[in-house]
């Protein structure tokens, strides 16, 4: 009996080191939330130097592309998610897209922008992404804009929509992004009006690469053909032939 207590008891005074050696084999995960309402005076800095850098008057090179399609989307786009106004249904939707791509000439920072814009039905949105050349720090420049309740693209594009959610990508580092917040679960909505500056400098970049690409004559145009191309498939117009009548 006193053998058993011994080995109960140096039993039960080394489990406590096993788990212990078991934790520590455990690997640590690091979470990195990224402060979009919010962002720090030197983040603002990255954003509005990164914004700085886009040309206004680029030199594009011979390549382009146009491409459109419809792609069924089972998860929150980025742009829509923290801070981002918009609906998401509890279902998949079908989106309709529209993408133009352009090449900038050798000499410039940025080695190509495209630009796309989607239509779900519920909401549309605007993405005009920037990738760099040579990444050393920075990799790409995002803005997005989005809106519901609109009747067409022609007027979500007329009316030149802002910016409300601003992302840069670095190399080696967490991104840096800055979004449109509003109100949370009982409490006020947070005062953004310090970042206004920043808003208003990614709105002018994206209007002006409206005009520089087309998009205001060339996204309707695509988006005709896909709604054609649609109706054409739901709605056969085969004709039946009426059968001939016998003679007598």
């Amino acid at each position: 009996m006193l053998f058993d207590g011994m080995v109960a008891a140096q039993s039960a005074a080394q489990q406590p080191a096993a788990d212990t050696s078991s934790a520590q084999q455990q690997p640590q995960v690091k979470v990195n939330m990224l402060n979009v309402c919010t962002p720090s005076a030197e983040e603002q800095k990255e954003i509005a130097s990164a914004l700085a850098r886009i040309p206004k008057q680029p030199l594009f090179g011979s390549d382009f592309e146009v491409s459109r399609g419809r792609s069924t989307l089972t998860e929150m786009p980025a742009m829509l998610q923290a801070g981002a106004p918009g609906h998401v249904a509890g279902e998949p939707s079908v989106a309709s897209y529209v993408r133009i791509r352009r090449e900038f000439s050798v000499q410039a920072l940025f080695s190509l922008v495209q630009y796309s814009f989607s239509n779900d039905g519920q909401t549309m949105v605007e993405t005009l992404v920037l990738h760099v050349r040579d990444p050393k720090d920075l990799i790409q420049v995002s803005l997005e804009d989005s809106a519901s309740a609109v009747t067409s693209s022609e007027v979500m594009l007329g009316s030149n929509n802002p910016v409300n959610r601003v992302r840069l990508e670095r190399f080696g580092k967490s991104s840096v992004a800055l979004a449109r917040c509003s109100a949370a679960e009982g409490g006020p909505a947070p005062d953004q009006s310090a970042y206004e500056p920043l808003f208003r400098s990614a709105s002018e970049v994206l209007a002006n690469y409206r005009g520089l690409l087309g998009v205001k004559s060339i996204v309707p145009e695509e988006l005709a053909k896909i709604a054609g191309t649609q109706k054409s498939k739901s709605s056969p117009t085969s004709k039946m032939r009426k059968p001939p009548t016998p003679q007598r």
